[in-house]
Order: C-alpha cells, then sequence, then structure tokens
C-alpha cells in the first residue's frame, strides 16, 4: 500500500470559453487505495479524471500513474475509465467485441483475449449479453459492459465516474461488492453519497475546481455545515434517527 499509484502536482486546466476549471490540484494516491470524489456539478470532477486518463492536457502541472508521466492521447492499459454516459464508451456491433476491444490494443494472445472478455462479463452478470448489439442494451446493462469492458483489460488504475447511474438495485449492488472486492487502486466520482461510504477509504471534495475538503468519509459527509456550503447533502445513513420513547 505504500507505492503511489497516482500522483497529481499543481494541476490547472482551462477550457477556451472557461478559465480555471481546475486549479493548482495536488493530490497522491496510493497503489490499492480506494478513493472518492464528490462534489456539485461542474465542480471539475469529469475535467479531472480526463487530464488523468491523457485525453485532457493540462494548462500546467504533472500527473503521474504507477510512477510514469501521462502522456497525452497515448493508450496507457494501466488506466481504465468508465465514462459517465456509457454511449461514449460503447461502438462495437457486439458486446463481445466491445469488450475484446482494449485486450486486442494491448497485443495479447485470442485465446488470452477470450479468457478475460469472458471473466469480465461473469464479474457484472452480464454473459448472456455477450452477442447483443450494444445500441439494443437498457442504459444500465450497458453501464455495466462498459464497466467489463474496462475491467477486461486489467487496469492498475481505474476511474469510475457516476459508476451506479441508471442502475436497478440488483446491480448496483453487484458494483458495489465488485469495487469492495477489487484489488485494484480506484477512484469513484458519484452523486451516489451512499456507495462512496460503502466502498471508499477516503474523500475528496472538489468545488470550483479547488480541493475544499478530504478525509475519512464519514467524517467529510457527516459535516453539515460543509456539505451545505458544497451543494451537498448528507447521506441518509448518517441522519441520526431520533426514535421517541414514552416515559
Amino acid at each position: 500500500m505504500s507505492e503511489l499509484a497516482l500522483e497529481i502536482s499543481d494541476l490547472s486546466f482551462s477550457y477556451p470559453d472557461k478559465p480555471d476549471v481546475l486549479g493548482d490540484i495536488n493530490l497522491t494516491v496510493r497503489s490499492g487505495e480506494k478513493v472518492g470524489l464528490i462534489g456539485p456539478n461542474g465542480a471539475g470532477k469529469t475535467t479531472l479524471f480526463l487530464s488523468i486518463c491523457g485525453v485532457l492536457k493540462p494548462s500546467k502541472g504533472k500527473v503521474s500513474v504507477m510512477g510514469k508521466p501521462v502522456q497525452i492521447g497515448d493508450f496507457n492499459p494501466q488506466i481504465g475509465m468508465v465514462f459517465q454516459n456509457p454511449d461514449d464508451q460503447l461502438f462495437c456491433p457486439s458486446v463481445r467485441d466491445d469488450i475484446s476491444f482494449g485486450p486486442q490494443n494491448m497485443g495479447l494472445s485470442k485465446a488470452e483475449v477470450e479468457a478475460r472478455v469472458n471473466e469480465a462479463l461473469s464479474a457484472v452478470g452480464c454473459k448472456a449479453l455477450a452477442e447483443r448489439p450494444p445500441h439494443h442494451l437498457s442504459g444500465g446493462e450497458k453501464r455495466m459492459i462498459s464497466i467489463a469492458g474496462v475491467l477486461a483489460m486489467h487496469p492498475e488504475l481505474v476511474i469510475y465516474d457516476e459508476p451506479s447511474a441508471n442502475l436497478g438495485m440488483r446491480s448496483r449492488r453487484r458494483v458495489i461488492e465488485l469495487l469492495q472486492t477489487s484489488t485494484q487502486t480506484i477512484l469513484i466520482s458519484s452523486h451516489d453519497l451512499e456507495l462512496i461510504l460503502e466502498v471508499c477509504d477516503r474523500v475528496i471534495m472538489l468545488d470550483n475546481g479547488q480541493i475544499v475538503a478530504k478525509g475519512d468519509p464519514r467524517q467529510i459527509m457527516s459535516d453539515d455545515q460543509l456539505m451545505k456550503a458544497h451543494g451537498q447533502e448528507k447521506p441518509h445513513s448518517l441522519i441520526p434517527h431520533v426514535q421517541s420513547h414514552n416515559r
């Protein structure tokens, strides 16, 4: 747990029409750690994730994964990202083809690719969907297949952007159990704060492109004043329920 999986130093990012989306972000994540990222819409969470993956080029600062600088635009199978919108990720004729895409680009043998696809489909409980066209799937099914496509690459750092969105109760529980038992380093952005509580060792609160709080998830999310100041609601499980008793 001592090795750094992710190191971000003085990271800033601006879009041409929107300056200072991220400002001087500094963050380290240990190997095997599960870190939640919370904050209001527009806080910069997805922009931070895309910067970590090398999709977006920072205005300044550095990102290193497993001790190596992230190169903009390079395919790096050490990093996997499950996008907020599965339609941004699924584009092949069949589910099996989509999940195969990453492992095939890693140059793995046909047998190894097939083994990884079957393993990933089993992990998300979607073996029956293997030959279906992704665009025929429900929103929840697409979410599970997009997760499987990332898991098939066996990345060391996995980034989940709203992993429980559009999921029914059973699929959400499967995702939570998958995250809890994973040995990978995980970053999760989610408005599903109960999921963050169940899965994460640590939480980072982002607002207006700045880290405004970090620490133990229960401690951070129990702070009424902090949560309200940054557009968040305390998770239901952390609200004390006072029962009146006749004395």
